[in-house]
């Protein structure tokens, strides 16, 4: 075991195991409270052609029995130890999140370990978490929100895996096997691209000890199917999706700025003065401050590994749907056009760099923000760096990154409603 390297003010220690995994740890005995993140790159876009939802289901299951125990006696453990532990399927990792007191941090990892080596995925199991899904796919048929962005993907990454829906499609959730559930597990639970986060009370020691005992017998490699880049289509189109209800959600794309490009930070700050800062946003100022169209309006950077994204939307009345298009289009080509002011920009440095502390002040909130750090491959140091960063932004940066992402804008946008004037 060998320290990589120690930042100061991060404090976060890089240490390897036997079998070559790599761990993030940041060692805190403020709470005697352990918080481990893990993602297993693949994901919901793995799920092979005709069996939409797999992943979900797969990741559905981790905790409903392992080894010699079943549902009830693997879930009885959990609760008499206090051990939070759940898996998730997102489009492009598989994710692990476990939190423990530190004096059971050993059971925790035990449980960890036998969840992902010897799941049993029994058939109750199976059709019980099944049936789970399908009633929460069922209500998202009339969920206007979920209607608009499902179809939005659909649209934008039509003829790509990320153009399906991650929960699933209940036609072939259906038709999922346990064998299919066996074979995926196989697939994408390995030692290679995986990350691993740990904040709390352990020693290192221990940790590099429990992560290998956990994770050190898993296959060495994924079996990935490979996937090619995505460029958005539909640019341009407008979809209505008609549904019955007296307010309409709107959503709007466009191409955004991959997180390890060079104008990332420059386009997050331009995000947040044209929609992503909530009350002090363009957006939000004439949308609903000014002409009361909307309760909420918001934008944001969306990144894949395979595609990045600018997304906006609002939620209002069918009435007030074209204007509200109007005015969000308006200021869209307007920031693009004339870029931001030198008090904007000062007011959303203040802000990013201000708040930046919240999101660290649980040990949770740590883990998950390293484990994204981990993944991006930002560095270790980040943490230390990035408020230097979101400050050296300038206005040149902002009126490039504007003409880059809105310069010829044509989203594609989906409402999901019966708008008016449309």
């Amino acid at each position: 075991m060998s320290i990589v390297s120690t930042p100061p003010a991060a404090r976060v220690r890089s240490y390897r195991t036997a079998s070559g995994i790599e761990i993030w740890h940041v060692e805190d005995y403020t709470v005697p409270v352990l918080s481990v993140e893990c993602a297993f790159q693949g994901g919901a876009a793995q799920d092979p052609e005709g069996k939409c939802g797999l992943s979900n289901l797969l990741t559905g299951l981790m905790d409903e029995g392992a080894g010699s125990l079943d549902s009830a006696a693997f879930q009885e453990l959990l609760e008499e130890k206090a051990i939070e532990l759940s898996f998730d399927a997102g489009r492009d990792r598989i994710s692990a999140s476990l939190r423990t007191l530190a004096d059971n941090a050993t059971e925790a990892f035990r449980l960890l370990g036998l969840a992902m080596q010897a799941p049993r995925f029994d058939q109750d199991a199976i059709e019980r978490v099944r049936s789970q899904i399908v009633s929460g796919l069922k209500r998202d048929e009339s969920d206007p929100g979920a209607r608009a962005r499902d179809r939005l993907n659909a649209l934008a990454f039509e003829g790509h895996s990320y153009g399906r829906s991650a929960e699933g499609k209940i036609d072939e959730l259906m038709s999922i096997t346990r064998d299919d559930i066996v074979h995926q597990h196989g697939r994408l639970f390995a030692r290679e691209q995986l990350h691993i986060v740990a904040v709390g009370a352990i020693t290192p020691d221990l940790l590099v000890a429990l992560v290998e005992g956990a994770f050190g017998p898993l296959a060495a490699k994924p079996q990935l199917t490979p996937l090619e880049a995505v460029s958005m289509k539909n640019l341009g189109r407008r979809d209505i999706i008609d549904l019955d209800i007296p307010q309409s959600t709107l959503y709007l794309a466009l191409p955004g700025i991959a997180r390890k490009d060079a104008d990332h930070m420059p386009a997050m700050i331009l995000n947040h003065i044209l929609g992503g800062g909530s009350f002090t946003s363009r957006l939000w100022f004439e949308v609903r401050e000014k002409r009361g169209l909307a309760y909420s309006v918001w934008s944001m950077l969306a990144n894949r590994n395979l595609a990045s994204l600018f997304f906006a939307g609002t939620a209002t009345s069918n009435e007030r749907v074209a204007e509200s298009l109007e005015i969000m289009l308006r200021e869209i080509n307007r920031i693009a056009r004339d870029g931001a002011s030198p008090e904007e920009l000062e007011q959303a440095i203040r802000f990013q760099t201000g708040s930046y502390a919240l999101r660290f002040d649980t040990s949770r909130k740590i883990a998950h923000q390293l484990l994204e750090i981990k993944i991006e491959e930002l560095g270790i140091d980040y943490i230390d760096r990035r408020n230097a960063e979101v400050s050296a932004v300038k206005l040149d940066d902002l009126a490039r990154v504007g003409a880059r992402l809105f310069g010829n804008a044509e989203p594609l946008i989906v409402v999901a409603g019966r708008p008016i004037g449309l």
